[in-house]
């Protein structure tokens, strides 16, 4: 019997040009669907002003950082704002993810040593790995939705600029 993490992962990307609405449901979404998230970091940084609805989450998250130099975990030298643990198996904290993730400039998620979760950009940019399994969920969950099923690509944003350039000046 082949585990969950034996299982092969597609990356998946989300495209370009989606309604801001979208965004965030597939990435709350995306953050859901990939199971099995054995530690996670948020960072308390956005490139625009956190949403009213996001408020409580970041104010959690930063008490968070500080609870961790209270703890001895995190340095009081470091960044208060940045790399901030997440314990996936509280559902607060998981929340405080799902909340921050659409609209901070970095978070990421990990499981057996293997990211698997990528949200950056102020909410631009996700990439996730996922099984079949997971995919066939995520994809019915953001139809059920109404959110359009061109929502990813299995391209990266970078890449998929870079070939577009390079294709101009080849056929130039």
């Amino acid at each position: 019997m082949t585990s969950e993490a034996d299982e092969p992962r597609r990356n998946l990307f989300l495209r370009d040009g989606l309604e801001a609405a979208d965004v965030v449901r597939v990435h709350r979404e995306a953050d859901v669907r990939v199971a099995s998230i054995e530690t996670a970091y948020v960072d308390a940084y956005s490139d625009i002003a956190w949403p009213r609805e996001v408020a409580p989450a970041y104010e959690q998250v930063l008490s968070m950082a500080s609870n961790e130099v209270a703890e001895g975990v995190r340095s009081a030298k470091g960044d208060p704002g940045m790399g901030i643990d997440i314990d996936v198996r509280d559902d607060t904290q998981f929340d405080v993810l799902l909340a921050m993730a659409p609209y901070t400039i970095h978070a990421e998620a990990w499981r057996q040593g293997r990211e698997i979760f990528s949200a950056s950009d102020t909410g631009t940019a996700l990439w996730i790995a996922v099984t079949s399994e997971q995919e066939v969920q995520l994809m019915s969950r953001l139809d059920a939705l109404g959110v359009p099923q061109a929502a990813f690509t299995t391209q990266p944003r970078r890449r998929r600029r870079l070939f577009a350039l390079w294709s101009r000046h080849r056929v130039a």
